[in-house]
């Protein structure tokens, strides 16, 4: 299938655009939801990370039973499909009232409020997510082309996160302020919106697809609950999965850090405006449309592997250096247009880097499910997907703790204004967050260079199994 072909193929879009809902949710979670806690509700940011953190332990933990479960359920819908639905049920109304709560927050109450909604928030992205992924590997089997497809729901779900956070910055919380409720009323409702229309969209445009693949050989049984885990620890032991999942761990915990510390750094640390943090976001926009053009042509000429480390040592190099030359004292004044310009520029490279990174590993998980079938007999897209989320969830409560953590150290809770910044703010925020940053994200690179299928190991592996689908047919 040529590139024209796959682009205009609807299919393709229709995969792809399941990761609106993501990004909105992603965004909220990952940027804003720990300054609504703090700003609004006023949960300590120790106490309000740590039911953000405790939630996403939950959402790990289910991820594995439930790609599993979807790998081996039989129905007319499909495997993926019955999940995809059930999440219309909780997902968008939660995402709503985790902004929006029908009584008043105190501190005996707000902890435990932040954490109930926050795991059924994330049960319901569960829901819709790892089955909607998982099923690219029988959408796509060429190793190239697999890029393309993730290319394209890597941009749309950075279009999803991002550009809700363009207007969110521009129009709501950015016009009436951090410590306003009404600009979160408003982002909270269009989004809640926003991801019903995605899930369904998707959902009914990939359906007839799914009805025609072959149902699985046999079914998830919570009668058999250990042979059921038994099957997930043979499918587990790949080694080139292992890989996968050790990188997740690792860079799990830096970008729950990272992305937990965003508003504060761009708000406090550079004192940018909310309407600034919109100008940025709206630049940002450009890198999804970067990375989807050049991510695929990258993997194709270096092989994914080699490419998911280039773009991540580039971020790497990049990401420290606004924060060293400010404490230099040769960074632009703060909040100026010189300061916006050049921070914005950094930004949309990193991002770029970062979504190009992404779209390689999830291609590169799309391989291992036909090196794992080769041995197990047994397709587990579901469960390799989830469980590669797993570690990247589990342990980015980490990162999230971790940035409550050093907020409160570096006595971010009284901060209200940037003028309440102080260089000391700076340098300790820096000192403690950069050299764990960079350093988690050095070790990702280690273990992702074990990885080990190449182009021609993926055509080796989709031969043995023709061969041995063939064998079974003539019997």
């Amino acid at each position: 299938m040529s590139k024209g072909l796959l682009e205009r193929n609807p299919l393709h879009w229709f995969y792809g655009s399941a990761s609106i809902a993501f990004g909105i949710k992603n965004y909220a979670f990952s940027y804003l939801l720990l300054v609504f806690a703090t700003r609004v509700l006023g949960i300590p940011a120790a106490s309000a990370a740590m039911a953000i953190g405790i939630a996403v332990l939950w959402d790990a933990a289910s991820d594995l039973i439930l790609g599993h479960w979807s790998d081996k359920t039989k129905s007319r819908l499909g495997r993926r499909h019955p999940f995809m639905y059930a999440s219309l049920l909780i997902f968008p109304l939660s995402f709503w009232l985790v902004f929006n709560p029908p009584f008043e927050i105190n501190e005996s109450n707000g902890f435990w409020y932040l954490l109930v909604l926050a795991i059924v928030i994330r049960t319901g992205t569960t829901l819709v997510e790892v089955p909607s992924v998982a099923q690219l590997p029988e959408l796509e089997s060429d190793y190239d082309r697999r890029s393309r497809w993730l290319a394209l729901r890597q941009t749309l779900g950075w279009y999803g996160g991002n550009g809700i956070h363009c207007i969110n910055f521009l129009f709501w919380v950015g016009v009436y302020g951090l410590d306003s409720h009404t600009g979160y009323k408003i982002f909270s409702t269009v989004g809640a919106v926003a991801i019903a229309l995605t899930i369904i969209i998707s959902s009914l445009g990939t359906q007839r697809y799914a009805m025609s693949l072959p149902q699985p050989s046999e079914s998830f049984r919570v009668s058999e609950i250990w042979r059921e885990f038994q099957q997930m620890i043979q499918s587990l032991r790949n080694r080139n999965f292992a890989t996968l999942f050790g990188y997740g761990l690792v860079s799990g915990i830096a970008g729950g850090l990272s992305t937990a510390l965003y508003i504060y750094n761009t708000r406090f640390f550079f004192g940018f405006t909310e309407v600034q943090i919109g100008i940025t976001a709206i630049a940002v926009l450009i890198a999804p449309i970067l990375a989807y053009f050049v991510g695929p042509l990258l993997g194709k000429k270096l092989e994914k592997k080699r490419a998911a480390i280039y773009t991540t040592l580039t971020y790497i190099v990049l990401f420290p250096i606004p924060y060293i030359l400010l404490l230099a004292g040769y960074w632009p004044t703060l909040g100026g247009g010189l300061s916006l310009a050049i921070y914005t520029t950094f930004i949309v490279v990193e991002v770029a880097c970062i979504i190009i990174g992404a779209m390689m590993m999830d291609s590169m998980m799309a391989d291992v499910v036909e090196d794992s079938e080769i041995s197990t007999a047994r397709r587990s897209e579901g469960l390799f997907f989830a469980t590669r989320a797993f570690g990247s969830k589990a342990i980015s409560a980490g990162g999230i703790l971790s940035a409550g953590l050093i907020l409160t150290f570096v006595g971010m809770d009284t901060v209200v204004s940037a003028a309440d910044m102080t260089m000391a703010h700076r340098v300790n925020l820096a000192t403690l967050f950069l050299p764990l940053w960079c350093g988690l994200n050095l070790v990702a690179i280690v273990l992702v260079w074990l990885y080990r299928i190449g182009r021609r190991d993926h055509t080796t592996n989709l031969e043995q199994l023709a061969q041995r689908r063939d064998s079974a047919a003539a019997e």
